[in-house]
């Protein structure tokens, strides 16, 4: 096994101070930023140029970002960290926290992505928004959402990581919503933002209890000191990481709000549900390695939420027949071959970030593909009444069936290199989480190959008023550019400059898999079961007539996949109903208990003052009364006393 060169000099105690190009570090947050605050407070004037001026921030700094990338890849493995010091958070002498940015192997592949797949993006979105009223509002919030999730992942400290995380959160939710004036999408906002609410406790408290135990939550002052802590502080911190990242990742048991996010703007959903928020969590998990390698039973943790996500995720995309839904669905069960790769420790740290990257890739793809489709059937949803598309608009299905391919991992396609090594790694640390990763990519490719049919090919079956056409070029280039980095990504992460795993070695280290059998008969394996899920997918649905209503008898497991298997059920019951009952308690408590100490003690003394307050009638006869018998019982007790 190889250590970390140095998790801690990566994370930020030994790393080269800013200089030259990497001076502009801060900016590559600070565009995206300053572009959202100046669209959001333009104005109507803002409507002319703010579309123009939202793509340009993005594209900015991605284009300060490679030029920084370029320059790491000039150094040597262990002069490539940068750190850049912004200001003094809190400067108390038990708590110091400095707020800076890190530039390293991992840091840099995000911001890659977050800009390059974002910029892509936000040009489709030209195209997809050009007839809603409120296209600079949008174009303000997605550069809002890239600013805080560029601070996400280049923040050197945990608290700083918290920032970014929930001006995620806040961007996830205005973008979600965006279309408040339907009931579904204002709802699905605020499910959104609630869920992940109860995920960012888990991440707050984590943060608390690194600066109660350390003095510090900064990257380097937590991975040194967290080894002498002990098991127990690892274990905890592990577990509170975890479920921050089930939140933001949609993992098992927080996942049931991503398929209803789906009412966003589909660019929203292929920025924000395919390339980046919902990765969030593995980068969070994948950059507390060092934490996570101290703390074995958070690691299994890690790993059984993520093979029951992947699975859970496959299942509810077989069953939905909305196009973005069973693309929902295809996140969650890919984001769960990610986090199951980063719970295997060293031996799968890099293969869930290559992951990240090529799924980014073919993912928002598809979703934009998606998009492409809804744009050419009147915002038609429903893969039930598509059909034979691929004539109409062969742009769009040239570009999403590249996608199709790469995410069932067919070669030379992105996802063959990515989803492979993760079915390798999890073969070679347990062979029946192996088993589940490799049952997911059959079930993967049944319900993306029934995707595809009942969208693109077979009969049409839409209405009559519908009438199909190929996407303006500002929409379909996009989609291009995004199928051919499908095509050729997954090798040239895996191969180009040693591969994505020798770049990332320093950062997250490596450690070799010894699989049980050849590493060739696990490929042919899996591409047989991947065949498999194909031909399953024709004999059952490309060789039958596609009803344009769904069936109304089913089986209880299609039943349970059409309603998510029942995830906000049980979310009702676990946490909504008991948490109502825990409020209407302490509410009962609040009123009759403290509240009624307070009141039953005012009552007490006003009704004491009110009965001493008869005494003051206002009278001098009635005063001067009470003087002479005051006097009178005075000398009667004198002489008492002396005659005693």
């Amino acid at each position: 096994m190889t250590t970390p060169v140095s998790a801690l000099a990566l994370a930020g105690e030994q790393a080269a101070h800013a200089s030259g190009v990497f001076s502009l570090l801060w900016l590559i947050v600070a565009i995206p930023a300053v572009s959202a605050a100046v669209i959001l407070l333009s104005g109507r004037a803002g409507n002319a140029w703010g579309h123009l001026l939202g793509c340009a921030a993005p594209i900015a700094s991605f284009v300060l970002g490679a030029v920084m990338f370029f320059s790491m890849v000039g150094r040597g493995p262990e002069d490539r960290a940068v750190a850049q010091q912004l200001y003094t958070f809190i400067p108390l002498p038990g708590y110091h926290v400095e707020a800076g940015l890190l530039l390293d192997q991992l840091s840099v592949c995000f911001v890659l992505l977050i800009t390059g797949v974002g910029s892509i993006i936000h040009i489709y979105s030209l195209g997809y928004m050009a007839h809603d009223e409120r296209r600079k509002r949008f174009f303000g919030y997605l550069n809002l959402f890239v600013s805080a999730m560029l601070l996400l992942v280049l923040a050197n400290d945990f608290l700083v990581v918290f920032i970014g995380w929930e001006g995620v959160g806040l961007a996830s939710y205005l973008l979600i919503g965006f279309w408040q004036h339907k009931h579904s999408a204002a709802t699905a906002a605020k499910k959104a933002f609630v869920v992940n609410r109860v995920g960012d406790v888990g991440l707050s408290l984590a943060v608390m209890l690194m600066l109660a135990t350390f003095g510090t939550s900064s990257f380097a002052g937590v991975f040194s000191h967290v080894g002498a802590a002990g098991t127990g502080i690892a274990t905890a911190l592990g577990f509170l990481l975890l479920l921050g990242a089930c939140g933001k990742s949609a993992q098992f048991p927080l996942q049931s709000w991503l398929l209803d996010a789906m009412e966003g703007p589909t660019p929203v959903s292929a920025l924000i549900h395919a390339a980046t928020m919902v990765t969030a969590g593995v980068y969070l998990v994948t950059r507390s390695n060092a934490i996570f390698d101290q703390a074995p039973v958070a690691q299994t943790a890690v790993v059984l939420v993520g093979t029951i996500t992947l699975l859970m995720g496959a299942v509810i995309g077989c069953a939905k027949d909305d196009i973005k839904k069973t693309l929902a669905g295809s996140t969650m069960s890919q984001i769960g071959y990610m986090m199951l790769a980063a719970g295997l420790g060293p031996v799968g740290y890099a293969f869930a970030i290559f992951h990240l990257l090529t799924h980014g890739f073919f993912k928002a793809d598809m979703f934009l593909g998606a998009g492409s489709v809804m744009h050419g059937m009147n915002d038609e949803v429903n893969m039930r009444r598509y059909g034979a598309l691929r004539k109409f608009m062969p742009i769009t299905f040239g570009t999403f069936f590249v996608g199709y391919l790469a995410i069932i991992g067919i070669p030379p396609f992105a996802g063959f290199f990515s989803k492979d090594k993760i079915i390798e790694v999890a073969f070679a640390s347990n062979f029946w989480i192996g088993l589940c990763a490799l049952l997911g990519a059959g079930v993967t490719a049944f319900y993306m190959t029934r995707l595809v049919y009942m969208t693109f090919l077979g009969h049409k079956r839409w209405a009559k008023d519908t009438h199909p056409h190929e996407s303006p070029s500002v929409m379909t280039v996009p989609l291009i550019l995004l199928a051919f980095l499908s095509l050729v990504g997954g090798a040239g992460l895996a191969y180009l400059g040693g591969g994505i795993v020798k770049w990332l070695e320093p950062v997250v280290g490596e450690k070799e898999a010894h699989l049980p059998f050849p590493l060739v008969l696990l490929t042919i394996v899996t591409l047989l079961v991947v065949l498999l899920g194909i031909a399953v997918a024709w004999l059952f649905v490309a060789r039958r007539e596609v009803p344009t209503v769904a069936p109304v008898k089913v089986s209880p497991i299609t039943t349970a996949a059409r309603r998510d298997l029942y995830g906000d059920a049980v979310n009702e019951v676990v946490l909504m109903r008991p948490g109502q009952e825990v409020t209407r308690g302490m509410v009962g408590f609040d009123n009759r208990g403290v509240d009624g100490v307070v009141n039953g003690l005012a009552a007490f003394f006003g009704g004491v003052s009110g009965r001493v307050r008869r005494v003051q009638t206002g009278f001098v006869r009635s005063y001067a009364l009470v003087m002479i018998g005051g006097a009178a019982l005075v000398v009667v007790s004198m002489l008492l006393v002396r005659l005693s």
